[in-house]
Formats: C-alpha cells, sequence, structure tokens
C-alpha cells in the first residue's frame, strides 16, 4: 500500500515552539516498520498543502501523529480534508494524546485510532486492510463505526525493545536541516527506553506506557548512535538515568568503540545525578553537553503538591554538580495560575540566586490524561485544546489574565537579558555560524519565538494555532 504519514506542527512561536524542533522520530520508527509497503513523510513544518501530497503520492492509506494535546484539532481537520479530496482513502491517527482520549478523534473522516505502540499495531492494521479482513481482530485498535467506538482487545506492550525497528530517517532526509535545539542544529532524536517509574500528577507519560519501564540494551543504543552522522544527539528518554549501570554500559561501549565525538543532551532526575557522580563524568567524558532537569518547583510543599518524590536540595546539588563539570543545564520550573505578584518574584530571586542560565517556565497544565486532569477538570476555564500548550493557563489566575501573563513574560526577560546570558549565547552563536549549522530561517525563526515569549500582549490573543486548509 502506498502509506503517507503526517506530522503536524504548530504555528505560533511562543516559548518552546520555537526553541526546539525536534524530527518525529514516532513516525519514522512506525515507517520502518511498514518496509513492505511504498511510504512518505510530510512533516507539516514546510508549506505543502494537502492537494499536492494527496495528488502526487495517492495514498491508499494515512496515518497523523497526535501526540500533543495542541495538535488535536490540526490532526482532525487535516482528516477531514484528506477524506473529502479521497474518500476510498483509510485515515487513522496515533500518538500519546489519541491513544489516551480517543473520544476527541471520533468523526466519520477518520476510520481508526492506533493506541499504543504503533510500529507493531500499524502494520497488522495495514496486512488486514490489504487482504479485506476484520479490523476488529487486529488488538490495540479503536475503530470509528456509524453506532460509535469500537475498542479492540488491549495489545500487550513490547516486552524487548531491542525489536522496535531503527528509525527510517530516509522519510525525514529533506527536513533533517529543520531540526534544532535552540542553536543546536541540526540535532538528531534517539530513543532508548519507553516509560517512567515516577507519577508525577501532571504528566501522561507513565499512564501511556501503563506503570512500567522498558530499556533497550546497551549494544542497540549505539548501534543507532553509531549510524547518526549529526554532532547534536537528544535522547528522548523521560529519565536517561532510569537504569544507572545500563546508561555507564552505554557510555562505555560508545568510548570503547570509539566513536566519533557528540554533543550528548538528555533529561535526568537531580536525585539520579546526586547518587550517580561518577556516570555523569563518565558521560561528560564522551560528551555530555546539556541535561534537561524538570526543577518544578522551589520548595517542598511544590514538589509534594506535584508528587515530585524529590527534594529542593538534589536539585540545587545537581545542578551545582553538573556546572563544576561544564555541563549545561535546561532547568525547568512550573508557574502555578493562583502564583501572585509575590511569588513570581520569589521564583526570579531563586533562579538569580543560583544564577541559573537557561532556564525554561510552564504554566501548570492539566493535560487530559494526566492525573491532574481529572482532579481539576471542574475548575477548568476552558476546553479549548489549542490553548492547552503548557504557557497559556487553563486554571483560575489569582492575578488578571493581562498581570499574570505580564509577570510571566517577565521571567524571562529577566532571566535571558544577562550579561552572561548574552556572552554565552553569542559564543554559541558566532561557533554555530563558523560551522554553517546556522540559516536565516533558523535565526529568523528563533528571533521571531524569542520575541513573542517576552511579548505578554501575545498570550491573550485568541486565535489558536491550528491550520485550515
Amino acid at each position: 500500500m502506498r502509506v503517507l504519514l503526517i506530522q503536524p506542527r504548530p504555528r505560533d512561536g511562543l516559548g518552546f515552539k520555537s526553541v526546539f524542533c525536534t524530527e518525529p522520530l514516532g513516525l519514522e520508527i512506525v515507517g520502518a516498520a511498514l518496509k513492505e509497503h511504498q511510504v512518505s513523510l510530510w512533516d507539516m513544518l514546510d508549506e505543502t498543502s494537502p492537494a499536492n501530497i494527496i495528488a502526487s503520492f495517492r495514498p491508499q492509506a494515512v496515518g497523523i501523529s497526535c501526540s500533543f494535546t495542541v495538535d488535536v484539532y490540526t490532526v482532525i481537520n487535516i482528516a477531514q480534508v484528506i477524506k473529502e479530496m479521497a474518500p476510498a482513502t483509510f485515515t487513522f491517527v496515533g500518538g500519546h494524546h489519541a491513544s489516551l482520549c480517543p473520544e476527541d478523534f471520533f468523526y466519520p473522516f477518520i476510520n481508526a485510532i492506533v493506541t499504543g505502540e504503533g510500529e507493531t499495531t500499524t502494520p497488522e492494521m495495514l496486512a488486514v486492510l490489504e487482504g479485506n479482513q476484520d479490523l476488529t481482530n487486529v488488538s490495540g485498535l479503536i475503530l470509528n463505526l456509524p453506532e460509535g467506538q469500537f475498542r479492540t482487545k488491549n495489545r500487550i506492550p513490547l516486552a524487548q525493545l531491542d525489536n522496535v525497528p531503527l528509525p527510517d530517517r530516509l522519510l525525514t532526509a529533506d527536513y533533517q536541516q529543520k531540526y534544532y535545539l535552540g542553536f543546536r542544529r541540526p540535532t538528531a532524536a534517539v530513543e532508548t527506553s519507553r516509560g517512567c517509574p515516577y507519577r508525577c500528577n501532571f504528566c501522561s507519560v507513565w499512564r501511556f506506557h501503563r506503570g512500567k519501564v522498558r530499556t533497550m540494551s546497551p549494544l542497540r543504543v549505539v548501534e543507532e548512535v553509531s549510524r547518526l552522522k549529526t554532532k547534536e544527539i537528544f535522547f528522548t528518554d523521560d529519565n536517561f538515568l532510569v537504569d544507572i549501570s545500563r546508561a555507564a554500559e552505554i557510555a562505555g561501549l560508545i568510548k570503547k568503540q570509539g566513536l566519533p565525538r557528540k554533543n550528548y543532551i538528555f533529561q535526568a532526575r537531580s536525585d539520579t545525578i546526586v547518587k550517580h557522580p561518577d556516570v555523569v563524568k563518565q558521560w561528560k567524558e564522551i560528551g555530555l553537553d546539556h541535561v534537561f532537569i524538570g526543577f518544578e518547583k522551589i520548595d517542598e510543599e511544590g514538589l509534594k503538591q506535584v508528587n515530585k518524590h524529590n527534594s529542593v536540595e538534589n536539585n540545587e546539588k545537581a545542578f551545582k554538580f553538573l556546572k563544576s563539570l561544564g555541563i549545561g543545564v535546561y532547568a525547568s520550573f512550573i508557574v502555578d495560575p493562583g502564583f501572585t505578584a509575590k511569588e513570581f518574584q520569589k521564583l526570579l530571586v531563586y533562579i538569580n540566586r543560583l544564577r541559573i542560565m537557561q532556564p525554561y517556565f510552564s504554566v501548570l497544565t492539566p493535560l487530559p490524561g494526566t492525573e491532574l486532569f481529572s482532579q481539576v477538570k471542574s475548575r477548568l476555564t476552558t476546553l479549548n485544546y489549542e490553548f492547552f500548550d503548557l504557557l497559556h493557563a487553563v486554571l483560575p489566575t489569582s492575578l488578571s489574565p493581562q498581570e499574570f501573563y505580564h509577570q510571566f513574560t517577565n521571567l524571562y526577560k529577566q532571566a535571558y537579558r544577562k550579561p552572561g546570558h548574552l556572552f554565552g549565547s553569542m559564543q554559541i552563536f558566532f561557533q554555530k555560524l563558523f560551522n554553517r549549522n546556522l540559516s536565516f530561517d533558523h535565526l529568523s525563526k528563533l528571533f521571531y519565538g524569542a520575541k513573542q515569549t517576552i511579548n505578554w500582549k501575545a498570550y491573550l490573543k485568541q486565535e489558536g494555532g491550528s491550520v485550515k486548509y
């Protein structure tokens, strides 16, 4: 079959949307699992119209990723347009949000929702389609029928992640230069584990993976890394150090095999970093460049409220330790909608005291599918998914909306206008410029995003980021 896979993209430039643009790893893996089919991948980073895509490729099946809540309306819209253009096309949706909230996609122009791991369910679904057999026998599907949604048997998650096919990056060859983390371009994404053992109430990862953690073997991880030509590598695991001995073995194998030096970035918990400094040093030796740490809150009570099961002391120790090694830290903080001006100021004082150079701020958002959403659903001020982007308050604010966003954007203004940060940014800028890793389009996106992020009025616009075709 001719199968088209689609990755939606946000269209405005607030916050993370302009700073990060990672490759559609999930679709690359699904595409790799469909070797018996003719597969094309459309990343909506470009301005290609659906009409051109449909006319040139003539897909028989179209799969659309919906991992993020803010993409829901774009996914629904593009599925409808495709069905109108090619009524015989089988359309299906997958991803985190789709799996946790399949009811959001109950439309006649969407045939099925693939829940859980798409690389196992999708090939079987397409084989059944080709054979004109009964889709109700395929585990892991929700079928949209005239009388309602029909859920097939649950599919058992993969026991061995080494069986996950290597991502087919040929599908995104035309887009690779457009994937970046800030000035770091191009950046490759690598998944080495799935799930998280912790139960933060604002996160749906542990629910999506049914409370389990599965990992790839060190050999499988290093095999994928060895195939990457790009210097910047981002490990997408929610906690790369979840199995500390495995993390140490991966670093050891990379060094032993003498792989070209890379700049590695991963996410990790501060308590793990504090407990295992030797493993972090081992990674620093082979190129660990930055670590994402979810500080979340600046006091113990705040951490308890989000069920973080960590401490402020660990956050600070990990930050100082990484800084002493010359490893950068992306520190993320959650801003509660109930913040007063005094609490905004306390957060800013905290960041200044620790001299955190790269803080990121998000608004506490009860994403559908999370424990938090179930707890506060009755208090939501909107169910418009375009505002569930971690940057808009969807719960009542103590301050007026104007003052809340003024205070929120001031966090970025004060944190990123420091001389030290500006000097460091310029150093990276000129280094990337010298190595020809920057483009005008890339710089314009970063500049526009930065400008929008500190403009409090941009957060009050009522139009969303979905695109109408």
